[in-house]
């Protein structure tokens, strides 16, 4: 067999997943401040080699961190003000930063109240700033951040000017000198907008530099960030705006197809997410430009990357855009193993991880195979009586990331819960569990299993119910993204689980 494009994760290591909209920072949501320094603390306690997050991108309506307004910038509802306000931009004594009240759940994140409070906030110090540029160099190379992004920040930065100006439609409802990419970046817009452009700039600044100091403290503890880079965007985003000729649309830029999977055991109608699909011939033609900026761009914010829907990349389920549901579609064929010679022909030997759950064909495992990128295991899916099962600790492989659950998991406590006595009963008798400490029988099993890399979410550290659920898939709104851990769920984690957590993953040859 010939040697596989991409070498993987070479040592045994452990990571746990925890989005940081979900840290206990202030009211509001998570922030990648002082509590995600925090975080890093307690994961390098533990033992962990890595910290892995969903997606960083701005979200938009339902607060989706696979729905963004942009594939490369940052989510400013995660800049830590109160940094903001000790790095010396302004005088703190003489600016009034109002927190969203906190709300009766503790547990969970107020995106709206945050964002009615920081935005503001964030135009304020803008307009402190932009008159007196000393004070913005202090805190990092504001021109040198502008200069190095050029390639997605300007587009975005109008796009979402534009869209502020035009009330928040989306971008194919505006009026065509704005519609139309080349004629809007042509245009002459009010003195507003451009002053807008110039603050959404400003916000992405302090993003990165807050995050560029996360990293280095990460770095320094030992703790890598693995990242996660959906394969579809969002129809209503700088990506599309910009991009229109990538993707597969109607001549008024309404997706002729749309993105979903069939019915499996997530969804029993499939999953419509209603990505516009791309046009994988343009990008082909065009040496795969826009991805390879991409994956560079989340490997520069990130140390390693998921790459979700694996899938998608040997075929996609094409849905036609007025489906009511996912149940009706066609498989079509992605560009293969020849997008992942480019990968490796561009970027290099880069650390990806293969998103590959759900009903696979032959091909999809071939692909993977042939690129040497570890796939995923999930003990949730374990126990269906199957001892071929693919999920079962006896059949991973090396090659292999296993999680106890992921982000679109219930926890594992509420898995076992839901279960069915027969699943429970095939849990206990695997496991040699009397099913008191699911979460923990679990993580022993996954730190122990001969897969690489072993990730916990922090909601089965703590032996959370399906209350602290993060995402249930093929639902909007409610409480999916809005879980949080408290500041006391925090310390008790770091004062009395940490200890036996690497003790756990010493054992399991994972330090």
């Amino acid at each position: 067999m010939a040697t596989p494009l991409f070498s993987g994760f070479r040592e045994r290591q452990a990571g746990v997943l925890l989005h940081p909209t979900s840290l206990p920072s202030s009211p509001g949501a998570g922030a990648i401040g002082a509590a995600a320094r925090d975080f890093v603390d307690f994961a390098a306690e533990c033992g962990f080699s890595w910290w892995q997050v969903c997606p960083l991108g701005p979200t938009g309506y339902g607060e989706s961190p696979y729905q963004c307004f942009s594939a490369f910038a940052g989510n400013p509802l995660l800049i830590d003000f109160a940094e903001v306000a000790n790095s010396g931009l302004f005088d703190a004594a003489d600016f009034e930063f109002v927190l969203p009240p906190a709300g009766t759940r503790e547990n969970f994140a107020d995106f709206e109240g945050l964002r009615a409070c920081l935005f503001p906030a964030l135009d304020r110090v803008w307009q402190v700033v932009r008159r007196d540029r000393a004070r913005l160099d202090a805190i990092g190379d504001f021109q040198g951040f502008r200069k190095k992004h050029r390639a997605w920040l300007d587009d975005y930065a109008l796009f979402c000017a534009l869209k502020k100006h035009f009330g928040g439609a989306p971008w194919t409802a505006w009026p065509a000198v704005a519609r139309e990419h080349a004629a809007a970046v042509k245009a002459a817009w009010p003195d507003s907008v451009l002053e807008q452009v110039e603050a959404v700039i400003f916000q992405q600044f302090l993003f990165f530099t807050q995050w560029d100091a996360l990293r280095a403290h990460a770095r320094r503890r030992g703790v890598g960030i693995l990242g996660d880079t959906p394969i579809f965007v969002a129809h209503d985003s700088a990506d599309l705006w910009a991009g229109t000729s990538f993707f597969q649309l109607n001549a008024d830029g309404a997706p002729a197809f749309v993105a979903g999977v069939p019915p499996d055991y997530f969804a029993s109608a499939g999953q419509l997410w209603g990505n516009p699909l791309y046009d994988w011939a343009a990008l082909k033609r065009d040496g795969y430009g826009w991805w390879m900026r991409r994956l560079r761009a989340d490997l520069e914010l990130c140390d390693a990357v998921r790459v979700d829907h694996f899938r998608g990349f040997h075929d996609y389920w094409q849905v036609p855009a007025n489906a009511k549901d996912a149940s009706k579609g066609r498989w079509k064929r992605g560009p293969g193993l020849d997008f992942f010679k480019t990968v490796r022909r561009v970027l290099g030997d880069v650390p990806l991880i293969a998103e590959d759950l759900g009903e696979l064909s032959a091909g999809v495992h071939t692909l993977r195979a042939t690129t040497g990128l570890p796939g995923m295991a999930v003990l949730q899916f374990a126990f269906d009586g199957n001892g071929k099962n693919p999920h079962l600790p006896h059949n991973h492989t090396r090659d292999r990331a296993v999680y106890t659950g992921t982000h679109d998991n219930n926890t594992t406590r509420g898995w076992y819960e839901a279960a069915s006595e027969a699943e429970r009963d095939r849990f206990r008798h695997y496991l040699g569990s009397d099913g008191s400490a699911p979460h923990w029988d679990l993580m022993r099993a996954a730190f122990t299993s001969p897969a690489a890399l072993a990730v916990v979410p922090f909601q089965d550290i703590i032996g959370a119910g399906a209350e602290a659920r993060f995402n249930t898939p093929g639902t909007v709104g409610g409480d999916n993204w809005r879980w949080r851990l408290t500041p006391a769920e925090l310390a008790h984690a770091k004062a009395f689980l940490a200890p036996n957590l690497r003790q756990l993953i010493a054992v399991s040859g994972r330090i």
